[in-house]
């Protein structure tokens, strides 16, 4: 299936599929910032061969999905001086709200229920639906991502960095931006060809970029709070995958994650950072997978 617009949860939201529409669907949701095209044509195409109908989006305010530009820019740090005061920020839209969206896609495309799995804010989503909607559920897979848990350790001070440096809008600027971004992220250990980010980040250059969407969305993790307690009454069959080189999602917190959901698999991989990268693409379809098929 090519890229299409549906109407999700009142909103456009961009998504393609991959594989057999009959076959079991996998739903595959982004993180902070990215879009879906992050799950690379190729990763979706290594998933829809092991039986699967594979469906990646634009969350809300990225890529080509619906922009809340009228919602303005939330300030950042002031929400962080609130979560300071152990009160709860306000924002835009909330993770719950991305999960309607995700719901909505699922409901344009006739999927009753999934295997979801998110990354980094993805993750968060994915928890939020595993939480909110679990019939709608076959499996959840959290990748990078975290309870929500501030007492958790934080980013290192590059990625937290690197998370808040608002993307240049000139294309070279953004090039040169998003390589530097991959190179603490993803961490020493596994290094991809600089022509390999360049093309990537062209790519997502020409769908479209949306700074101030993607601080609405940072803006919407901070004011969702921590989803441990909640987590723990999710009953959904669960896998946990996490690098224990992640410099901004901190290992402890896909170790935490585990623990809060009752008889959560916890998968670490060694030296990943926080990225996909493809010498772990078929280590984690592999995951993915055999999780999926036993649920």
């Amino acid at each position: 299936m090519a890229e299409r617009i549906v109407k999700a949860n009142g909103i456009d939201i961009c998504c393609e599929a991959f594989g057999d529409p009959v076959a079991p669907p996998v739903l595959l949701i982004m993180g902070l910032g990215a879009q879906m095209i992050a799950y690379e044509d190729e990763f979706c195409t290594s998933l829809a061969d092991r039986g699967f109908h594979v469906v990646r989006f634009d969350n809300r305010d990225i890529g080509r999905s619906t922009r809340f530009d009228s919602a303005g820019i939330p300030n950042i740090l002031a929400m962080m001086g609130t979560l300071a005061l152990k009160r709860t920020p306000e924002a835009p839209y909330l993770l719950a709200d991305m999960a309607k969206d995700s719901l909505g896609v699922m409901d344009a495309l006739g999927i009753d229920k999934a295997h979801i799995v998110g990354t980094s804010m993805g993750g968060m989503i994915a928890q939020t639906l595993a939480i909110h909607h679990p019939a709608r559920l076959r499996s959840l897979t959290s990748i990078m991502s975290t309870t929500g848990d501030r007492s958790l350790p934080q980013a290192t001070p590059e990625a937290s960095a690197v998370l808040v440096t608002p993307a240049p809008t000139d294309r070279d600027g953004y090039v040169k931006h998003y390589a530097n971004v991959q190179r603490v992220l993803r961490g020493p250990h596994f290094t991809e060809p600089p022509t390999d980010d360049a093309v990537r980040a062209n790519r997502n250059y020409d769908r479209g970029l949306n700074p101030p969407g993607v601080a609405r969305q940072l803006a919407a993790i901070l004011a969702s709070g921590n989803r441990t307690a909640a987590l723990k009454g999710v009953t959904v069959p669960t896998l946990v995958i996490h690098g224990d080189a992640d410099p901004l999602v901190r290992v402890e917190a896909g170790q935490a994650t585990a623990a809060a959901i009752p008889f959560a698999t916890l998968q670490i991989m060694p030296n990943m950072g926080h990225s996909l990268p493809k010498a772990l693409w078929q280590r984690m379809i592999d995951s993915i997978t055999a999780h999926a098929k036993a649920h």
